[in-house]
């Protein structure tokens, strides 16, 4: 594609010059020798580079410079004028400007200022694409239930720390979406974000992927590797699954996290780095720990900040909000619908995979619907029991409706009541009988001003 140069200068010899010298350099010029002109030609040719003049009779080159900002944002100006002081250039650069420039000029030196200028801005636009792909691809948290609301007010506290978090949570609960957002929030946001999984490598190769290693390490090492940690330098590093990683990783991981250094694998020189650490596991750690398989001084070096991430089957009143994010994502243009019917099965069924089942569920039910409203049938068998057969089937319950309605809140009261009845006002016990976490149940009676 050829960069397209949009030069506004009142002085018509000037901008016959530059047209001449930059069409040499294989860009396509176009002129203007009014500010007016010069933004209307913004508007419809939206150029690659602006070379404006500072001083016109029109209307003054600042003037032009903060209206054409309006128009696009990024675009790359540079500035040229007879009359500089360092006050015009200051203000210049307040207004966006990327150069300045005074005449008289040396046109191989403008010529570098537009080459590094061009460049600079296909790459911030390089960058912009690239973060949209990585929003599109990891997604971003939805909803607005008690739970999850609680779960982001605890990422925006944690962000600009630099102290490492561990996030906690079934599978499919959006556990690297979380690190993301973390990351998008923190002042590393400039930097890499790169996610590894301690579950998907064996030991030998984890090592290497994390820490990299010289030419000659091991059988293949044709060439010096950078690990995660040095590519992830002044970023974020992402350790998904880790109470999966080995023991012996694990000593390794923790010199690392004191120390902020490692050696490469099969070097001798220690390398010194600036990262933030996130790791998640859908295991209780404590568990792994008194199992043996996870060290619990790394549990507490990692610990430092823990999120925690409800499942689906706590967060129900997500379940809407999720289902037109999913709907948007994978039919963004045809404004696709779900029938009442189908929507309370989605809201009655468990989700034991989490949120990306749901993602799952509605990407099928979007390529079955075929753009038409997606009904009970574009479901998968499994969601499309009535609620009535599998609580036959669960537990022998059945409710009769009265006539008048239901309230579901006081249905919801009364099973708690009963369930603190039943265990005698053991909470744990309590939210087992209920299918919850004890957290869950405390939420829900101090939600009903349930005494404990």
């Amino acid at each position: 594609m050829v960069n397209k140069i949009l030069v506004i200068d009142d002085e018509e010899h000037m901008c016959w010059a530059l047209e001449k010298g930059l069409r040499q350099e294989g860009y396509q010029v176009i002129t203007a020798t009014r500010g007016k002109q010069g933004l209307e030609l913004i508007r419809i040719e939206v150029p690659s580079l602006v070379i404006l003049d500072l001083k016109m009779p029109d209307m003054d080159g600042l003037e032009v410079l903060a209206k054409a900002k309006e128009l696009i944002p990024y675009l790359p100006v540079i500035m040229i004028t007879a009359h500089g002081t360092i006050d015009t250039a200051i203000e210049a650069m307040k207004l966006g400007a990327t150069d300045y420039i005074t005449k008289p000029f040396d046109l191989d030196e403008l010529k570098l200022v537009v080459k590094q200028a061009i460049m600079v801005s296909h790459l911030q636009e390089e960058v912009t694409f690239l973060r949209t792909e990585l929003n599109k691809k990891y997604g971003r948290i939805v909803g607005n239930s008690p739970a999850i609301q609680e779960v982001c007010a605890l990422i925006e506290k944690v962000a600009d720390s630099n102290a490492t978090v561990l996030i906690t949570g079934e599978s499919g609960t959006g556990k690297e979406v979380t690190a993301l957002s973390i990351h998008q929030l923190s002042s590393r946001r400039e930097k890499p974000f790169l996610p590894i999984n301690c579950a998907a490598l064996p030991e030998a190769l984890l090592e290497s992927e994390l820490f990299g290693h010289e030419k000659g390490a091991f059988t293949g090492a044709v060439a010096r590797k950078l690990g995660r940690f040095e590519l992830a330098n002044h970023g974020t590093l992402f350790l998904d699954e880790i109470t999966e990683m080995p023991l012996s990783m694990q000593v390794k991981l923790l010199r690392v996290l004191q120390e902020r250094q490692f050696e490469r694998v099969g070097g001798t020189d220690s390398i010194k780095v600036d990262v933030r650490v996130i790791a998640a596991t859908n295991r209780d750690p404590l568990e792994c720990i008194r199992k043996g398989t996870f060290r619990e001084d790394l549990f507490y070096r990692l610990n430092v900040l823990p999120i925690h991430l409800p499942p689906l089957r706590e967060r129900k009143e997500d379940i809407p909000m999720l289902v037109m994010h999913f709907l948007e994502k994978f039919s963004p243009s045809q404004g696709q619908l779900i029938s009442p019917e189908a929507m309370g099965l989605l809201l009655t069924y468990e989700w034991p995979g989490n949120i990306r089942e749901l993602q799952n569920v509605i990407e099928r039910a979007v390529i079955l619907s075929q753009g038409y409203e997606i009904k009970p049938h574009h479901l998968p068998k499994e969601i499309q029991k009535t609620p009535a057969n599998r609580c036959e089937n669960q537990q022998g319950l059945i409710i009769n409706f009265p006539d008048q309605g239901i309230s579901l809140e006081e249905v919801e009261k009364e099973l708690i009541l009963k369930a603190i009845e039943k265990s005698n006002g053991n909470q744990t016990k309590a939210a087992q009988l209920l299918g919850i976490t004890r957290s869950a149940l405390i939420y829900r009676a101090q939600k009903y001003q349930i005494k404990l």
